[in-house]
């Protein structure tokens, strides 16, 4: 969109479909500071918000909140909601989807014997509106709406979708996004995310909607709208404790944080219900506030989100920190390390720890080697040999629990134990078929419970799977490119035959396929002791690199193998700096 007189055009055209009073405003403002003054400022908002508009992808939706067609805002989730809407009426169950197939369209009724939607919302900026807006949509769509008490955390709503046999579930949230953004995402009646082709058929129907004005919306008093109560969070809390387990004792140290999320409230009924000692919760973090005031970037991940938690803990002399991101559904595990203070573990070290105290707790199940438990093709290899030792079946899939969460699906016999992704993503048992921040936490206070009563630590646990396994050191690098594709294609037509002096043993491209996991636009590097792993970021203008350096431990103490894949993963990290920089 170049010209002026078509910019005006879409923006006014916009602001006369547009439901929200508010949002009108905003544009209209927008428009007359651009014609009245010229204001160049004005001009290039414009420009950008009406560049595109937010597409229906990974998971859903996610943007600023803002007017227009390229933010999040009422009309963004009304078009959404009414493509969704349409789609179970028409594509899902009515097309008799299988309820549990991967497709995920659903043939549950509700009360009036139509399709029943769950909807939940965390406490990010007009997330309840958007919530409301939702079931307004449904609901004039003929379609049963639950609503669970907001704001929520993530994981609740994805058990609810089960719980409560509903055809779809809609969560409003942004994860662990910047403050200024929220989202919109999808689950499908088998409680997992949306995955292809439904999102595809999904944003077909969104392109082809309309005028929103022709949307019906019911009112907040319609029948087909019910407000529940706490059950669902009882059930939940009873369900995820039975999978995740109990305390064993001593009782532990333990700081926790919300960051300023949703997860607070329901983590410490967690902890009570499953007899955990109750933590200490940081203070200036304990309550849902979408500003984030205490933190820049509200990612666990992110350098100093956990300063705080650290500080308290220090103080305290802690057994260990445990942080949810925003909206509850991953975990962050920091422990004491003697002589260097605190570490944060790795995704791939939490994933390791949880996979195989699992697998020890349900040695004693019927048929133990039916239990699956699953990791990424871009997470740490060391699950895959915890599992192997243990003679139970493992998967590697896709990135994103869309797919970990599916993984022991259509597989004879399989019961999924636990899966993981390296973005701090753990699922305990099939309680929630998505991440969950909850069972995660209760697994891990278990097990450091456990640690505590041999007299041994977290970290000790961990050099014991390093030692019987081998060490398994990871990384990632981010190359930030508005052109993904041509990055790709440069290092499919030229691939690289080492990496900083580590040998390219093979190479799977699986945009190729047909393989063990869907074609995806992913370039797997084998090392003869590691792994590069390249893939463009669905939801960022980047490629994601993921790198894993492996060390075999007999003949030598663990801390030689540990200095030994360091030293090799410097250069191997910056031959590859350097490749994809185009040198």
């Amino acid at each position: 969109m170049t010209g002026a007189a078509e910019l005006r055009a879409a923006v006014e055209t916009w602001i006369a479909d547009d439901p929200d009073p508010g949002d009108r405003a905003e544009l209209q403002a927008l428009l007359d500071r651009a014609l009245a003054r010229a204001d160049a400022e004005a001009v290039d908002e414009l420009r950008d918000r009406f560049a595109d508009r937010l597409h229906f992808g990974t998971a859903g939706l996610r943007g600023v909140v803002a007017a227009g067609p390229n933010r999040m805002n009422r009309a963004v989730v009304r078009a959404a909601t009414a493509a969704v809407a349409g789609w179970l009426a028409g594509a899902g169950p009515a097309a008799g989807a299988d309820a549990t197939g991967p497709a995920g369209g659903a043939g549950a009724k509700g009360p009036a014997g139509g399709i029943s939607v769950v909807v939940g919302c965390d406490a990010r900026h007009r997330s309840a509106e958007f919530a409301e807006e939702a079931a307004g949509v449904l609901a004039g769509a003929g379609i049963a709406v639950h609503m669970l008490p907001r704001p929520c955390p993530t994981p609740l709503l994805a058990f609810a979708v089960r719980q409560l046999g509903t055809a779809a579930g809609i969560m409003i949230t942004a994860s662990h996004n910047p403050a200024a953004d929220n989202g919109y995402k999808l689950y499908l009646s088998d409680g997992a995310q949306v995955i292809p082709p439904a999102d595809a058929e999904i944003e077909k129907r969104i392109a082809a909607l309309g005028p929103l004005a022709q949307v019906p919306v019911a009112a907040a008093g319609s029948p087909l709208i019910t407000r529940h109560g706490d059950e669902i969070a009882e059930a939940y809390l009873a369900a995820v404790v039975a999978a995740a387990g109990s305390s064993v004792g001593p009782a532990l140290s333990v700081v926790y944080t919300p960051m300023h999320g949703v997860a607070g409230q329901l983590m410490l009924r967690a902890l009570r219900l499953a007899g955990f000692a109750a933590p200490h919760v940081v203070a200036a973090q304990a309550e849902p506030d979408p500003d984030f005031p205490t933190v820049s970037f509200p990612n666990p991940e992110e350098p100093g989100a956990l300063d705080l938690a650290l500080a308290d803990a220090r103080r305290l002399g802690a057994d260990l920190v445990v942080a949810s991101d925003p909206d509850g559904d991953r975990l962050a595990v920091a422990v004491p390390h003697p002589g260097a203070d605190w570490r944060m573990l790795t995704g791939d070290q939490v994933g390791a720890l949880l996979g195989a105290s699992l697998l020890d707790r349900t040695a004693g199940q019927a048929a133990p080697e039916a239990r699956l438990v699953a990791s990424t093709v871009v997470s740490s290899t060391l699950l895959a040999k915890i599992a192997a030792a243990a003679g139970v079946r493992y998967a590697e899939t896709l990135t994103g629990f869309k797919w970990i969460a599916r993984a022991a699906d259509g597989v004879p016999g399989a019961r999924f134990v636990f899966g993981y992704e390296e973005a701090l993503g753990y699922a305990v048992g099939d309680v929630v078929r998505d991440k969950d921040g909850f069972g995660a936490a209760l697994a891990m206070l278990r097990l450091a419970e456990g640690a505590k009563a041999a007299d041994r630590s977290v970290l000790d646990v961990y050099d014991d799977l390093e030692r019987a396994h081998g060490v398994h050191l990871t990384s990632q690098l981010t190359l930030r490119t508005a052109d993904q594709a041509q990055v790709m294609n440069r290092l499919r037509a030229a691939p690289p035959d080492a990496f900083g002096g580590e040998p390219v043993a093979s190479l799977t491209d699986l945009a190729a396929g047909p393989g063990a996991v869907p074609r995806a636009d992913v370039l797997i590097f084998r090392l003869a002791g590691g792994r590069v792993v390249l893939r463009p970021s669905g939801t960022e203008p980047k490629i994601k690199c993921y790198i894993e350096i492996t060390e075999p431990v007999p003949g030598r103490s663990l801390a030689a193998a540990r200095e030994a894949a360091a030293a090799r993963l410097v250069p191997l990290r910056d031959a590859l700096e350097a490749l994809l920089a185009g040198g």
